[in-house]
């Protein structure tokens, strides 16, 4: 029994291996027969339009901050005590050109026109006793007897002209005196608002004292920088040498956002500035807007200095062109277009004349653009191939699925169709 046990223990093992050899080699022989399934294409669901060329009303958007045409510093010419100040001298007070601000002291100019007064008396008192001199000079020379014309010296021509001198300076200190009264009211130079009052009654100021600073109301400007591209269909008030009014430029609808609401200014830009910025290379048009401290009818704030506005300035239509939605153009300017019947797929590389957030614009003149009637695929596809098939509802519409290569139509086995995201 041991001798069997030795011998099924040495067997049995390799009878196992040569059975699962055996099985390996069989299968390997004789594998299953594998059933062959025709797995139809997967097709993109899209959304397209067909393209016509129209006309598109040129918005050009920027930004700037207002600022005020003119902007002053008050100061006085003459010294002297303030004892007097206008009630809109304050800050934010409204004022009217010639409107007294502020009033200086004036005894002391009031005396000073006194003794310029009297100084120009005694100098024309002088002149005339020089004038009555020079005349009775004159008269003793003919009772000699003498010929010929006197000198001036023998005419008291000298003392005549010191004396006529002396009554024109006289004159000249009344005018001046007089003129300093006038200094010690200060007017305002033109209708304006207070921006800062630094001075108040009873303060001496002399010239050269700092009173407050000013601006004026009449209109406020705003510098817009103008992209490069969109400029040239703008019309711009362009300065040349020797033209003293460059002309009206386009006009500007200015918005800006008040205590959390929107509001509307219209403007016009009135000048475009000789130089180019130094940083962005890009011209900077000048746009007024009239009376901004006015009362209006819809009972909009002002619009103050300092605020910051966005700025849309239209410009002139362009026509024949095609306007592409932003979400149908993909990075390059480059958009797909479908192609009908076989609604495949084909890529455009385009150059837009402008372009902002919503759409761009395509002159359909240009080399480089798509023809009238092309349908413009409008579903974002992340990565398209040229010719690539897809299942186009264009403006609305459901085409019919694209043939087989047997030439059969789909439509009886429907494709598994991946429906793409709208826009």
């Amino acid at each position: 029994m041991s001798v069997v046990f030795k011998i099924l223990r040495i067997l049995l093992p390799v009878l196992i291996l040569g059975g699962c050899a055996y099985g390996v080699w069989w299968l390997l022989n004789n594998p299953p027969e594998q059933k062959k399934m025709e797995v139809p294409p997967s097709i993109v669901g899209v959304e397209g339009t067909v393209l016509h060329k129209g006309s598109y009303d040129l918005k050009v958007r920027s930004q700037g901050t207002v600022q005020p045409r003119t902007r002053s510093t008050l100061l006085p010419e003459v010294s002297g005590r303030i004892t007097e100040v206008s009630s809109t001298f304050r800050p934010g007070g409204f004022f009217e050109k010639d409107e007294v601000l502020l009033k200086l002291d004036p005894v002391d100019y009031e005396t000073a026109i006194v003794v310029a007064k009297a100084a120009q008396a005694q100098a024309e008192v002088v002149f005339a006793e020089e004038t009555a001199k020079a005349a009775q000079a004159r008269e003793n020379w003919r009772a000699l007897g003498r010929s010929g014309e006197p000198t001036g010296l023998a005419t008291r021509g000298p003392q005549v002209a010191k004396a006529e001198a002396d009554v024109a300076a006289a004159k000249a200190q009344v005018r001046k005196a007089e003129r300093d009264l006038e200094r010690t009211i200060i007017r305002a130079p033109y209708a304006g608002q207070v921006l800062e009052q630094v001075v108040d009654v009873g303060q001496y100021v002399s010239p050269g004292t700092v009173l407050g600073r000013i601006f004026a109301v009449d209109y406020v400007e705003i510098r817009l920088p103008l992209p490069e591209r969109e400029s040239q269909y703008l019309t711009l008030p362009q300065p040349f040498r020797g033209q003293s009014t460059p002309g009206k430029g386009a006009p500007v609808a200015l918005r800006a956002v008040v205590a959390g609401k929107t509001v509307l200014w219209s403007g016009r830009v009135i000048r475009v500035e000789g130089a180019l910025d130094a940083e962005t290379r890009q011209a900077t048009a000048v746009v007024q807007v009239d009376d901004p401290y006015g009362r209006r009818a819809d009972g909009a704030p002002p619009l103050t200095i300092g605020a910051f506005v966005e700025a849309e300035i239209s410009g002139e239509p362009l026509q024949d062109v095609f306007i592409i939605p932003r979400n149908a153009v993909r990075a390059g300017n480059e958009i797909i277009l479908i192609n009908r019947p076989q609604n495949t797929l084909r890529r455009m590389l385009v150059d837009p004349l402008v372009s902002n957030e919503k759409h761009i614009v395509v002159a359909a003149s240009a080399p480089k653009a798509p023809k009238e009637g092309d349908v413009l695929c409008l579903t974002p596809i992340p990565f398209p191939a040229d010719g690539a098939r897809v299942l186009p509802t264009i403006d609305g519409i459901q085409q019919a699925a694209p043939l087989s290569k047997g030439g059969a139509s789909q439509e009886k086995k429907p494709p598994v169709v991946s429906q793409g995201a709208l826009p």
